[in-house]
């Protein structure tokens, strides 16, 4: 397996008739790590994120998993291969209303046109994995769930066909204080077991220490730090500093 999970090659972004959104971002992913994007609004977070499964292509520059160039990628069959390759979870959890808990999961399978026994017990697999009874939620519908409940039926359905890469785009950032608590908590243990790799945007300085074990801060398109988690909070960079202190003055009582 290949040591580099996701590279980012001088990797620019400008859309056409609009400003430079990125400016010669590298980085390299090492396999089965979990790497925390954190930046302001506007910082190109989430563009670059999107560039992993071929969603944003980059006007210069290389994105690669695995060693596959994604934007090398032509033809309409190999980019549905690979976006079904890379798991995606994002704030808004993307559940269609109309399907049961059940059919949502399973629909990357069913279109891949896997056995109906083995979408059901996949389907088992990671809801029970994602901290839900499938049993007790199989029949039910989005709207019928809790808001964490539909974040983790999103992130089930985003490892329902084994991807050794996980986007996560502001997963938790519409929970309250508490889900958004429990929802780390369940997420960070079940990374330990499925050792992906794993890309997360948050503005959450406290979600990124606890969950990743790198941080990377944007800021104008451009890597301002890259360090380890461990790191973070001693760290003299001005950026890192900027975002601790406003960490440690909201913990102000």
């Amino acid at each position: 397996m290949p040591t580099t999970g996701v590279e980012f090659a001088k990797v620019s972004y400008t859309p056409e008739g609009g400003h430079l959104i990125l400016r010669e971002i590298s980085l390299a992913l090492a396999a089965g790590t979990t790497t925390a994007l954190l930046g302001r609004s506007g910082s190109g977070k989430t563009t670059l994120l999107r560039m992993v499964n071929g969603l944003v292509t980059p006007t210069s520059g290389q994105v690669k998993v695995h060693d596959k160039v994604v934007n090398s990628v032509r033809s309409t069959e190999e980019l549905v291969s690979l976006r079904r390759s890379i798991g995606y979870v994002i704030q808004e959890t993307g559940l269609f209303p109309h399907m049961t808990i059940e059919r949502n999961t399973a629909l990357a399978m069913e279109l891949e046109g896997r056995p109906k026994d083995e979408r059901e017990r996949r389907t088992r697999e990671v809801l029970e994995q994602a901290g839900l009874n499938f049993d007790a939620l199989r029949t039910r519908y989005p709207w019928q769930l809790s808001g964490g409940q539909k974040q983790r039926v999103g992130l089930a359905r985003a490892l329902s066909l084994d991807p050794a890469v996980l986007l996560m785009d502001e997963p938790f950032g519409a929970l309250d204080p508490l889900t958004r608590a429990e929802m780390q908590n369940m997420l960070k243990q079940l990374l330990v077991n499925l050792n992906k790799t794993v890309l997360l945007v948050t503005h959450d300085l406290g979600e990124a220490l606890f969950l990743a074990d790198r941080i990377v801060i944007l800021a104008e398109g451009q890597v301002v730090a890259d360090l380890p988690a461990r790191e973070v909070l001693e760290s003299p960079n001005p950026h890192v500093k900027d975002y601790v202190s406003a960490v440690r003055r909201q913990m102000v009582i």
